[in-house]
């Protein structure tokens, strides 16, 4: 690879120049807003001390993350000295370095166009880190713009006058010998040995991020679900990378987030379960990597800088899905239920007696071999279809699922029921303070409108306290957990049911 030779600052120095690129990149995107670059770099070196320029690096680079080695490990090859330069030249960065100043501006007119004298007040530059909102990065973006003076429209005066926007176009004085077109690396390398080498280089961006998107789609009467699951790249790093061998990585890594508060063998699926990209786009492969599980795309992919790229993940036919209800009707304040002890919640009698009448619909499903899936599910977006009678897809709900290994199962919140109604109400409250006790009821009605039958399981929370007894119930009930009860009550087409319990706690 062809090196443009720069100026030699040192002795026994030699400069690889701006145009060095990396051959076949790989790049591994974790679902937390950032990746891991890869790539082999050719430098001609000379022994002892060289001035080494590299510019095929992202806007968003980690500098400290930086490592520049010998992959075969023959080769002794120390980083003296780094410099990270991320201010390419634009218009914008001119205005920015000629604030105070006089210049040209070229002004349109009818004619003959105009040259005018005209003082940049105030030049509006804003770097290269718009994309950092989408990253929860606000903190240091609004940090980098007004360290430079930027934000709001450039402000010139011409003529004794001040003019906000800019006048026509600027003609700016000859540039340093030091701007740069791209964000750089600037190396002081110590080599023990002449000759050229395949260096290994890596490093951590941000601006970068993947997630998973599970489209299912249901038939107009049967209850079991074809799916459809995309990953979604989103690059804004600043760079694009050709011909990238690219890896997901899922799981929650641990990362280390500045105190300024921004951010930043394969599998083969088996015949029968869920296919790991079939049906166009680049094959993926999965499998589990230390505490987390990597996908990789079996072909190069080109990605393009501000290009958000969707590659299909698994295909699955005939995976069968239970659609359930559920009323969960107490109101709970959140602030009592965190910050009151066992006897403040006793003796607040207005406590859990606000009520919703909505009931939720559920979905659930196996994550199995046997139920067409049995692949590690990274977290993302479900989305749910369902095809009507004239064969048309209608959407029916989305919702999050979280990190889903094999043989584990999810279920996801996709709605409410517009024919289904759920009603709370408390029908006693009696407390003993010197006694330590409190007895209260509570009577739930249901009413089933649709034209079929219904399960709709009630959840009720003993919010009181750990210590508690169910006294007299009209209906059989699950025990969850320590504070959860359950019931599942049928209902048929235009059937209306009252449940009624009482419980009794104690502390």
């Amino acid at each position: 690879m062809k090196a443009r030779m720069l100026c030699v600052f040192f002795m026994s120095v030699v400069a690889v120049g701006l145009g060095v690129s990396a051959a076949e990149p790989s790049v591994t995107v974790y679902n937390q807003n950032f990746a891991v670059v890869r790539e082999t770099i050719q430098l001609d070196l000379k022994k002892g001390l060289n001035q080494i320029a590299f510019n095929e690096i992202t806007v968003h680079l980690e500098p400290d993350s930086v490592m520049l080695r010998d992959p075969s490990g023959k080769r002794r090859l120390e980083i003296i000295e780094q410099n990270y330069r991320n201010d390419p030249i634009s218009q914008g960065l001119l205005m920015s370095l000629n604030e105070g100043k006089t210049i040209e501006f070229l002004m349109p007119r009818r004619d003959v166009d105009e040259v005018r004298q005209g003082k940049i007040i105030r030049s509006g530059y804003e770097p290269h880190w718009s994309s950092m909102s989408r990253y929860g990065q606000q903190y240091q973006q609004m940090q980098m713009v007004h360290a430079q003076g930027g934000g709001g429209d450039p402000v010139i005066e011409i003529d004794g006058k001040i003019r906000f926007g800019m006048p026509g176009t600027p003609l700016f004085p000859s540039v340093g010998d030091d701007t740069i077109m791209k964000p750089t690396l600037n190396w002081v390398l110590d080599s023990e040995s002449a000759g050229p080498l395949a260096a290994e280089l890596g490093y951590v961006t941000g601006g970068m991020s993947w997630q998973a998107s599970y489209n299912f789609v249901a038939p107009e009467k049967d209850s079991t679900l074809d799916l459809v699951a995309w990953v979604t790249v989103d690059n804004q790093c600043g760079r694009t990378f050709d011909n990238a061998r690219l890896k997901l990585m899922a799981g929650d890594v641990s990362k280390l987030v500045p105190s300024g508060g921004y951010g930043g063998g394969g599998y083969e699926a088996p015949m029968v379960g869920a296919r790991l990209g079939m049906g166009g786009g680049p094959a993926m492969s999965e499998k589990p990597f230390d505490e987390y599980h990597l996908y990789t795309v079996e072909r190069p992919t080109t990605l393009r800088d501000r290009e958000t790229k969707q590659i299909e993940m698994i295909r699955a036919e005939g995976v069968k899905s239970e659609r359930f209800y559920v009323y969960d009707g107490a109101r709970l304040d959140q602030y009592q239920q965190q910050n009151y002890d066992t006897s403040q919640l006793m003796q607040q009698q207005e406590y859990g007696t606000q009520s919703r009448t909505d009931v939720w619909v559920m979905r659930e499903i196996k994550n199995t071999k046997e139920n067409r899936l049995g692949v590690p599910l990274p977290a993302g977006r479900t989305r749910f279809y369902q095809r009507d009678k004239d064969g048309q897809l209608e959407f029916t709900g989305e919702n999050q699922i979280k990190h889903t290994p094999r043989d584990e199962t999810f279920r996801v919140y996709t709605g409410t029921a517009f024919d289904l109604v759920g009603e709370r109400k408390r029908t006693e409250f009696k407390c003993d303070y010197n006694a330590h006790k409190v007895d209260e009821s509570f009577e739930i009605s249901l009413r089933n409108r649709k034209e079929e039958m219904a399960e709709i399981r009630i959840v009720e929370h003993l919010y009181r306290g750990l210590n508690w007894e169910i006294t007299q119930s009209s209906e059989p009930h699950n025990k969850m957990d320590s504070q959860i009860m359950e019931f599942r009550v049928q209902l048929k087409p235009g059937e209306e049911k009252v449940i009624t319990y009482s419980v009794h706690y104690t502390w």
